[in-house]
């Protein structure tokens, strides 16, 4: 899993979680990560709350020397590990402003889905398939490491995080740009209860008896 953008002057360096328990030293040796980079470990590679709190103290260290004013809005995903309580604890004590998007809107929302990820995974996926073709079949923590930072340095620029931020509606502020892109539809509610019977009009009868 990653979080974060990049390790350039203009935007955080990637925390980068693993399936794991251990750090390897290949991890490093062998990958000539930029120094930025963060490596973390969890059980099954995806974020857990203490990873959570981990990536909003790394965020804190690289935007609060850029801060304009008193503070910083983050925009999240609302993953459980994104408002745990030490993760709030923190962003308050740093005057840190937390927004959480609607479930299941990031791709319309969040900038780096809308321009940048979906090209970061079709790059990284060609890597793969040069690794392949030099017949390298088994992709270790190593390969991967590698050919997601040759990928992420080809499509994670300035120019396409800016294009993520317009594509968005964001910049320049664009208000019908989401709601054009939300599927909305219109339909009368269906009542609910049992249905009543048809007003047939009433004829009289002749009561019988026996």
């Amino acid at each position: 899993m990653i979080q974060g953008v990049s390790s350039c002057g203009w935007a955080v360096p990637p925390f980068i979680i693993v399936k794991g328990s251990n750090h390897l030293a290949n991890w490093y040796m062998e990958t000539d990560l930029p120094l930025d980079w963060v490596i973390a470990t969890s059980e099954n590679g995806w974020t857990t709350n203490e990873r959570g709190l981990e990536w909003i103290q790394h965020f804190d260290k690289h935007t609060k020397s850029r801060t304009k004013g008193t503070y910083r809005l983050l925009v999240l995903d609302g993953h459980e590990s994104h408002y745990s309580t030490g993760f709030e604890l923190y962003c308050q004590a740093h005057n840190i402003i937390t927004i959480y998007m609607p479930p299941h809107s990031s791709y319309i929302l969040q900038p780096l889905d809308v321009g940048c990820f979906a090209a970061l995974k079709k790059a990284y996926g060609r890597q793969i398939e040069d690794l392949m073709r030099a017949y390298v079949n088994h992709i270790t923590k190593v390969e991967f490491l590698v050919a997601f930072k040759a990928a992420f340095f080809a499509l994670i620029t300035e120019e396409n995080i800016l294009g993520g931020f317009q594509g968005a509606g964001l910049k320049p502020l664009d208000l019908e740009r989401v709601l054009q892109r939300l599927d909305v539809k219109l339909r009368t509610p269906t009542p609910t209860g049992t249905p009543l019977p048809a007003n047939d009009p009433w004829v009289s009868k002749t009561p019988q008896t026996a």
